[in-house]
């Protein structure tokens, strides 16, 4: 049983040539396979659809309004389909919204994205720049960059780098504390954090073995890892900041790492979509764009 586009685009060409033989070859199928088609047609439609006999074949005045709209119908399906096929040779261009951590938007990204755009001029980004997780269906997200766990599995995501953790602190005050030498010591100098939006407190610090330790009076509580990072370099107190914010700062030598041994296990940074399939060019464009670029350590580093 031929589905019922099949079966219009058939009768039209029938129609058209009147005659069921020429439509065959026009169509590469058989004579009968025509035949077949257009009775199934006239069953569904109740309505005989063409005259014929062995020497001619002629068009009925049903057939011919049926043609008239079917015409209309199925091509305009096919355009649909033709707009698809031709996308793949079409300029590389439009909206693309992405999300990360602030820190890594502001910078990485940022600059990955504009030598993308040199490439491809018609594309066009909305950034959702967020240290918390975003919820990428209300915000209608179609790429995005996360360090830690991609807790939905629907997600494609690829894994691209790792991002380590340092403890740090600014040489200023490293000169008025001294280097703490034991978890304990670290523990009793002012400490600068970031707020955890879900619960309110001041996100763990996290060390070797999947020990925790959350301040209990930070000498500053940011709503941000840039803010925790500011107050490091002035001074404020010891912080744990991931590779992307410390690596910058520790060449430079404006923040100090302590305690290395203690650190934690490297966390995984992914680039991620949250749709699977059938994926737009830009998307894909974009999503392979990246990958590409924090795979390559001269662009994300990872360590100092």
């Amino acid at each position: 049983m031929l589905n019922r586009l099949e079966m219009l685009r058939i009768f039209c060409c029938a129609a058209e040539t009147r005659n069921f033989r020429e439509a065959a070859q026009q169509l590469g199928i058989s004579p009968q396979a025509v035949t077949r088609a257009i009775q199934q047609l006239e069953s569904q439609l109740g309505e005989l659809l063409f005259h014929r006999n062995t020497r001619q074949c002629r068009v009925t005045r049903s057939g011919e309004r049926l043609a008239a709209q079917a015409r209309l119908s199925v091509e305009g399906i096919d355009s649909l389909f033709r707009q698809a096929e031709d996308s793949a040779t079409q300029p590389v261009e439009g909206h693309v919204r992405l999300t990360a951590p602030e820190a890594i938007g502001q910078a990485s990204l940022v600059h990955s994205l504009a030598r993308l755009r040199q490439q491809h001029p018609g594309l066009r980004f909305e950034l959702h720049l967020e240290d918390d997780e975003t919820n990428v269906v209300d915000e209608q997200i179609d790429i995005g960059i996360r360090h830690g766990l991609i807790r939905d599995s629907r997600f494609v995501a690829r894994q691209v780098a790792e991002v380590r953790f340092f403890m740090v602190a600014s040489p200023a005050l490293l000169q008025q504390t001294g280097s703490p030498q034991s978890l304990a010591e670290l523990q009793a100098q002012p400490v600068v954090s970031t707020i955890d939006q879900r619960t309110g407190r001041p996100w763990p610090w996290f060390f070797r073995q999947d020990a925790q330790w959350i301040p209990r009076e930070p000498a500053l509580l940011g709503n941000s890892t840039q803010a925790e990072c500011a107050a490091a370099l002035a001074g404020l107190g010891f912080a744990q900041l991931p590779g992307f914010i410390a690596i910058p700062h520790l060449r430079q030598g404006t923040l100090c790492e302590v305690l290395p041994a203690l650190a934690p296990m490297p966390w995984a940074l992914s680039v991620y979509r949250p749709q699977r399939s059938p994926v737009p060019p830009r998307m894909r464009a974009v999503y392979d764009w990246l990958v590409r670029d924090f795979s390559n350590p001269d662009f994300f580093p990872a360590s100092p």
